[in-house]
């Protein structure tokens, strides 16, 4: 900390603003726990104020993170060409000058060090209104290639954070210049994560392989019906542990309860993981997921051989190319579009299994694409430039 003086950090003030869903919400939590913790190992604490839109995922979160926060009225620009969307552009036109309004008073009240935005169509009017007021902006980009909202901020943003190294290649040369690759915050407690423990919350053998499945907290189904359709062929190699999401549940119980007893005993399904999360991931060997940006920031940092299925509605294809860029690194297998089968997972998965050295080199080529100081990174940006600011 000494790079930064008592001046600097005395009461740092900084706005947060990034939201609408938790791979923009969830990053930007992570900064501010991580900027609480470096500053109060200087003596003082940071006044944050947290700026999202009304009953989204953001409020509840800085609630609960005890930051104060701000609704502002914002817009969305809606680019699915259907009569519904365009009619809600419309609307949404009349709100957007509201909303950089309220963004402006707010800068001007508050009169923030920085601002930091994650990301999300609520990020632009604080976006613009730190501009107005000369105020040092850093933008973080969870995705490889940017979203819309962060492609019109990268044009002023003082400070542009990204999370993959690719993601240089969709910026100007003006902004390149301004960029830097810090990885995308993850939890901590994700890092900490034991083997052991892992296996005992579910009644597993840590001595033995063990697959985890999952498609986020609600579940994925198409990655369910697909384990389904492969399951005794897997669990004679391997134990399972599946998050499966509570629409799933029954059909996947119903799944288990059709396994031979001597396979059933290797297969645990719940609708969705708790606390535990972190020692489950610990105790993977391999993990069958979608490549949303969160999952795979998590997966890479823990060092991790995957099976990745992307989402096919995802922003932009967003998942796709992630999933893509790691494959092709050697970091992870890819099943996509007509290549998503049962046969193509059953395949995939067993030989990683029955190959360990092939599994050790994809995890070795995840960890090398991961970040797991990604949070520490984003505060010394956020304090480097207050530094130079003060």
């Amino acid at each position: 900390m000494s790079v930064y003086s008592a001046q600097h950090l005395h009461k740092l003030r900084m706005v947060v603003t990034g939201g609408g869903t938790g791979g923009h919400t969830y990053p930007a939590l992570t900064t501010i726990n991580t900027l609480r913790e470096r500053l109060a190992n200087a003596g003082t604490e940071p006044d944050l104020l947290w700026v999202g839109v009304h009953g989204g995922l953001e409020e509840k979160v800085a609630d609960r993170a005890g930051v104060p926060f701000k609704a502002i009225t914002t817009g969305k620009l809606r680019r699915t060409p259907t009569p519904r969307e365009l009619a809600r552009n419309v609307v949404d036109a009349f709100r957007i000058p509201i909303g950089i309004l309220q963004a402006v008073l707010t800068v001007a009240r508050n009169r923030p060090a920085v601002v930091l935005s994650t990301g999300g169509y609520v990020s632009v009017p604080i976006g613009l209104a730190a501009r107005l007021f000369g105020v040092p902006y850093l933008m973080h980009e969870q995705t490889l290639s940017l979203g819309l909202a962060n492609r019109i901020l990268a044009r002023f943003a003082t400070r542009i954070l990204l999370s993959q190294e690719p993601s240089l290649q969709h910026l100007s040369d003006s902004a390149r210049n301004r960029a830097v690759v810090t990885g995308n915050p993850i939890r901590p407690e994700v890092l900490a994560g034991d083997r052991g423990r892992g296996a005992a919350a579910f009644g597993l053998d840590p001595r033995q392989p063990i697959v985890v499945v999952t498609g986020g907290a609600a579940g994925a189904q198409q990655i369910n019906r697909l384990l389904a359709a492969v399951l005794p062929d897997v669990l004679a190699h391997c134990q399972v542990i599946h998050q499966c999401g509570g629409l799933s549940l029954p059909e996947m119980q119903q799944v288990a309860a059709q396994l031979p007893p001597a396979l059933a005993e290797r297969y645990r399904v719940v609708d969705f993981i708790h606390d535990s999360m972190p020692d489950v991931l610990a105790a993977a060997d391999i993990v069958l997921a979608r490549s949303g940006a969160g999952t795979v920031a998590e997966l890479t940092a823990l060092g991790k051989a995957c099976i990745l299925i992307p989402y096919a509605s995802s922003a932009g294809g967003e998942q796709r190319s992630t999933a893509e860029h790691l494959a092709g690194k050697g970091a992870a297998v890819m099943l996509d579009g007509d290549g998503a089968t049962p046969e193509r997972l059953r395949e995939e998965l067993v030989g990683l299994l029955v190959d360990p050295a092939r599994r050790s080199a994809m995890a070795r080529a995840a960890s090398e694409l991961g970040h797991p100081d990604a949070a520490d990174k984003v505060v010394a940006e956020i304090l480097a430039v207050v530094s130079r600011g003060a």
